[in-house]
This record gives structure tokens, sequence and C-alpha cells, in this order.
């Protein structure tokens, strides 16, 4: 299903069309966005109509409702954005769903349905890019700092993640030169999804104060690596994985709490 008003003419180095998926709200939101800003032609995929629709609406931008896990739904949608705007020039496979339960907890309904949003859902989206991109196209996977480094809870989102990793490097030896196929992993990042942490002061301060940039990542901050990773500025960048957490992962929970005190007061 898809819904448009009229494109916006292009601009130079952004000349095509551009499809972020989980478009509705949050990162993928941001990063529609930002591509229409720099003057991408962007279709805003998602399986929640009315969120895709009202983004879509303010941006002039096309709206395809479809969900990732279902390959026919997908190609169709895409197809659909290519018969409108043309070639598929850039793709931004961000969908993504989580969970937070004991490892002995997750049901089988659990498990499947994050694999098949987190991990099949990123393949169909590479499969598209693989059969109609044209040279010179970039794609970009958002992953997760927790494929890196898996925390507690989130043992399927964490194993669905390093495979989107996995994902984001097979399909750049295999499309280069005429496909890049980047990777960005996200740290604690503020959207509406985890707005029930970020408003509380007291989880607030304890991911800030484990954070080196003091701070909380937004969806902007996403956008705009997004957008450097898909524009012909990287050109050169291709199989990488770029991990965006403010420093979080350069710290020792072993020995940062035991080491940073001492130099504070002897330093």
């Amino acid at each position: 299903m898809a819904e448009a008003l009229p494109p916006r003419p292009p601009v130079s180095g952004w000349a095509g069309l551009a499809v972020v998926t989980g478009a509705a709200s949050g990162i993928g939101e941001a990063i529609a966005r930002r591509l229409h800003a720099a003057g991408a032609d962007v279709a805003l995929l998602d399986r929640d109509g009315d969120g895709v629709r009202r983004v879509a609406e303010e941006l002039g931008a096309l709206a395809l409702v479809a969900d990732v896990a279902d390959r026919d739904a997908l190609e169709t949608a895409i197809a659909s954005a290519t018969e409108r705007l043309g070639p598929l020039r850039h793709l931004v496979n961000n969908a993504g769903v989580g969970n937070l339960k004991r490892l002995s907890d997750y049901s089988e309904r659990d498990v499947d349905l994050i694999w098949r949003v987190n991990v099949s859902g990123v393949f169909w989206g590479l499969q598209a890019a693989a059969r109609s991109m044209p040279e010179g196209g970039s794609v970009l996977n958002v992953a997760s700092v927790s494929g890196l480094r898996p925390t507690r809870g989130e043992a399927p989102y964490s194993a669905a993640k390093a495979a989107v990793v996995a994902l984001t490097q097979a399909a750049a030896l295999e499309l280069a030169p005429r496909v890049r196929v980047n990777c960005i992993s996200p740290g604690f990042i503020r959207t509406p999804l985890n707005e029930v942490l970020a408003a509380d002061d007291s989880t607030r301060s304890t991911i800030e104060t484990a954070t080196p940039m003091d701070r909380l990542g937004t969806s902007d901050d996403v956008a705009a690596l997004a957008e450097f990773l898909l524009s012909d500025e990287a050109s050169y960048l291709t199989g990488q994985n770029v991990v965006l957490d403010g420093g979080s992962m350069l710290t020792s929970a072993q020995m940062d709490p035991v080491l940073g005190p001492l130099l504070d007061r002897f330093g």
C-alpha cells in the first residue's frame, strides 16, 4: 500500500530514491527527515500506517505500509516506490524490535519476532538492493552496541544485531564496487520507545555518568552520521560498522570504578 504527494526536485548529489524502513518514529523518522532535507526523494516504510503517513505527509514524501519481515510485502513496497520515484539509490534498513527478559523466559514467539524483523527484514532489504540498485548506490543497516557487547536480558536481540553486522560485511563484499554497504551501531539513543527510561532523572543520570560525552544520544545524532555514510562523501567506505555511543564502550566495567577515583585523588 502506498500514498504519495508529488516528489521534490532532486538536489545534486542526492538524485534518486531513498527508502527508509521503520520511518514512522524515532531514528528512522530522523533519518528520513535528514535525507529529505538533503534533497533525496524519500520513501518512508513502516508497518505503522498512521504513523508513517503522518511523517510522509509533513515531508511531502511517499508513504509505504509494509512489514519488513514479510519478504513479498517489502519487495512489493520497494517496487511501488521505484515505479513512482525511479531507481533505488539509497536504502536504510532501520526497522527493528527488541525485548527484555531472562534468557530462560523467552518464548519461541518472542525469539521468532525479534529474528524475523531484525535479521530477515535486513536480509530481504539487502536482497532487494542487490537485485535492483544501480552503480553508485548505498545501503545503511542499523544494528546496536548490544550486538557487540551484549547486555543481560537481551540475548536474542543481541544475537540478531550481531547478525546484522555480519550481514553488512558479507553484502559489502558481494556488492562492491557497484554498491556500498555500511552499518551504524548506536548506543543509548533517546527515542519514543525508551522515553520512560530517559525521562527518569535517576536512570538518565546513571546513563550519562557512564557515557564519556556526558549526555544521551539523539535520533539526530544518528541521522547526521547516516547522511554521511550514504552520501558520495563516503564513496571509499564500505563494510564498516560505526559505533555511535558517546564513547560508552571505551570504559572498563572492571577497572574504571577502581582507577577512576584514584586518578581523581592523586592526579
